[in-house]
């Protein structure tokens, strides 16, 4: 009986740990603006709604500093205040500015990180290999989009193909 009613306690928690349980995220990211409720981008800075939570505003004023920084595979890891970042060095350097997060994490981390599912202000994509995130319904990712505006931090308002990505929130955001 011992071991039956200690398996009932254990197996909810070792299952939550598996992908079945993760939310797959539906819907390309698409930056549609909507006043009051998404980021307004302009000259490559983004800023954030007048009544978004002091998180949010910080996480976007982290996400400007960002902009022009270079790739650099592992940059944001090893210092914070880095010569340029990866995928997982951009979002961690973000979400430790907006009081989300401690230190840095490696992009698969990422799929225990918060809170499963889309968040309200912050949601994180990760999928093996990278991560990226929207805040205030604009992306930040290091990917390349297909134009020349270089690799590296940037918001992106073009659309991007979410297949094999997993969302998940800070808590609260």
């Amino acid at each position: 009986m011992k071991y039956f009613t200690l398996l009932f306690l254990v197996l909810p928690l070792a299952l939550s740990q598996t992908s079945c349980f993760q939310v797959k995220a539906k819907e390309p990211v698409v930056f549609r603006f909507e006043h009051g409720k998404t980021a307004m981008l302009k000259d490559g800075l983004a800023y954030a709604p007048k009544r978004a939570p002091k998180a949010v505003i910080r996480a976007i004023a982290a996400g400007n500093r960002l902009q022009g920084k270079p790739y650099k595979w592992g940059g944001g890891h090893a210092r914070f205040q880095d010569s340029g970042y990866d995928c997982s060095g951009t979002v961690s350097y973000v979400l430790r500015e907006a009081g989300l997060m401690k230190g840095c994490i490696p992009s698969r981390n990422y799929f225990k990180y918060g809170n499963r599912g889309y968040g309200d202000w912050i949601t994180v994509y990760v999928r093996d290999g990278h991560v990226f995130m929207t805040i205030a319904g604009l992306r930040l990712d290091t990917g390349g989009d297909g134009s020349n505006s270089g690799s590296g931090p940037r918001w992106k308002p073009q659309r991007r193909g979410v297949q094999g990505f997993i969302v998940r929130h800070p808590s609260g955001y």
